[in-house]
Parts: structure tokens; C-alpha cells; sequence
């Protein structure tokens, strides 16, 4: 109880603002926290006989936090599966991907095999002549009894 101030203007004021108090809502009730409804227990507790009040309110305060930390737990959980699930798909891709690149390198590997054997080819086709361009020469500048014409024309067969 407020103790009485000596001027009388004052305790005619503390004297209403006692009555207000008084006769005012409780103070729960005029707590904003108080009027925002509170989530249910979960199923999984209950309290016991015998608990006290602030027992009971101190248990229901605390397994709510947890309540709400192992469900932001689970919805890690459901986000960690979100993300496996894209990772499983991206691997799918990945696998798919590398079976094209297989093909790929293959496929590259059949069109060295070819441009070699025609390399190889051109250059034996290119040696051929070559030696019968020499040999052509040879036979043309050798000081045989033959004729010019008739080397040339042995030469070409």
C-alpha cells in the first residue's frame, strides 16, 4: 500500500490512483503476452499430482522450448532431404553426361584412327611415287644401248 504523502492535494491523488489499482484488471490481463493464447503441451508430457504452480508453469515453459527447437530440428531435417534429393538428381545428370562424354571420346578416337590410316596411306602413295619418279629418272639418264623412247615407255608400264 502506498504510504501518504504530507500535502493533501497529494493524497487525495494517491488515494484514486490506490482505488484504480484496486478495483483495475488484474495485471495478468493487462500483460500483452498474456492475451496471445499459448501453443498446447505436447502429448508427450503431463503434469504430474501434487506439482506445484510455478513447477508446472516452469516445465511447460522449458519442454515448449524444446518443443519448438526439435521441430526447427525436423525442418532442418526436411531441408537436408530437399537437398539430398537435388544432389541425387544432379549425380543422375552427372552419370548421364559422362556416358555422352564416353561416346564422345570414342567417337574422337575412331577419327584419329582414320585420319592416321590416311596420313599413313598419302605417305606411302607419296613415297611410291617417289621411288618411281627416281627410278623413271635413273633409267632416262643411264647410258644404255636402249633408246630414250623405249626406257620411257618400259618405265610407264
Amino acid at each position: 500500500m502506498l504510504q501518504p504523502s504530507t500535502g493533501p492535494a497529494l493524497t487525495e491523488i494517491e488515494r484514486a490512483i490506490e482505488a484504480e489499482i484496486r478495483n483495475g484488471p488484474p495485471i495478468e490481463e493487462a500483460n500483452p503476452d498474456a492475451a496471445t493464447p499459448k501453443p498446447p503441451m505436447p502429448e508427450y508430457v503431463g503434469h504430474r499430482e501434487g506439482a506445484t504452480e510455478i513447477g508446472r508453469l516452469s516445465a511447460e515453459a522449458v519442454v515448449r522450448e524444446y518443443e519448438s527447437a526439435a521441430k526447427e530440428i525436423e525442418a532442418t531435417g526436411a531441408e537436408l532431404i530437399g537437398l539430398v534429393k537435388h544432389c541425387e538428381a544432379m549425380t543422375r545428370n552427372a552419370i548421364a553426361v559422362t556416358e555422352q562424354l564416353k561416346e564422345t571420346a570414342a567417337r574422337y578416337r575412331e577419327e584419329a584412327k582414320r585420319v592416321f590410316l590416311q596420313i599413313e596411306n598419302c605417305s606411302e602413295v607419296t613415297a611410291e611415287v617417289r621411288r618411281t619418279c627416281t627410278e623413271l629418272r635413273e633409267k632416262i639418264a643411264s647410258p644404255d644401248t636402249i633408246g630414250k623412247e623405249e626406257k620411257i615407255a618400259g618405265a610407264v608400264k
